[in-house]
């Protein structure tokens, strides 16, 4: 890992390790997985701004539906004209991008839980987050390929739930996604997390499932 990046691995794992530490005599083993929780909802919390700003552009496009039909049957026989419309009206309502500010912004925050769980050392000591355990299983290891272990199949299990919720929030807001592959794949991509879980340690498999499920609440909370 290069230099730079060992004081924001470092930074997180004493904030971490304080948390759970705190929690320890309440909660014994389990304090590092609930220091992961309070994190992940920490993060949520601080990016809740870009999280509105999304649900605003999205209802905005909503409104917009109308006119896009309007538009559409009055310039049917001019595409390009169509188009330059199209992509005026669009303009007016707030970029599409804004959509996907929220999960792009919590990259940086998996990738230091997944460094947190799966290296050794950490700021020139031992790893002591390696110790904490989810109902037994390690936070630092990764999915059991050959075995079924309860909590593993647990996390997939509910996941699989959140992302089906997810998804079936995308069905519903179907005319204010891309169309074609592309709006399919929206549909999909909810499900992506139970792939991703299979490879990273239960830890940030833990961080998925927090955060994801913050996701489903926090829409139906701002786009209803």
């Amino acid at each position: 890992m290069p230099a730079f990046l060992d004081v924001p691995v470092s930074g997180a794992y004493h904030l971490v390790l304080w948390i759970a530490q705190t929690f320890e005599p309440v909660t014994g083993p389990y304090a590092a997985a609930l220091a992961i929780v309070v994190c992940t909802v920490a993060v949520r919390l601080a990016l809740l701004p870009l999280s509105i700003r999304a649900a605003r552009g999205t209802k905005s496009r909503t409104a917009l539906l109308p006119q896009l039909k309007e538009l559409s049957e009055r310039h049917k026989g001019d595409p390009e004209r169509l188009n330059r419309e199209i992509a005026a009206l669009q303009a007016e309502s707030g970029s599409l991008f804004a959509g996907c500010l929220p999960l792009l912004a919590q990259l940086p925050f998996f990738w230091l839980m997944y460094r947190l769980f799966s290296t050794a050392v950490v700021a020139g000591q031992s790893n002591q987050l390696l110790t904490g355990t989810l109902f037994g299983a390690p936070l630092g290891l990764h999915w059991p390929l050959l075995t079924s272990t309860p909590v593993y199949l647990g996390l997939a299990v509910l996941l699989a739930v959140v992302a089906y919720f997810s998804s079936r929030w995308q069905r519903r807001t179907a005319d204010t996604q891309p169309a074609g592959l592309a709006g399919h794949l929206t549909r999909v991509l909810p499900y992506g997390t139970l792939a991703t879980a299979a490879f990273i340690p239960l830890a940030a498999g833990l961080y998925l499932l927090t955060t994801t499920t913050w996701t489903v609440a926090e829409r139906m909370l701002l786009q209803r």
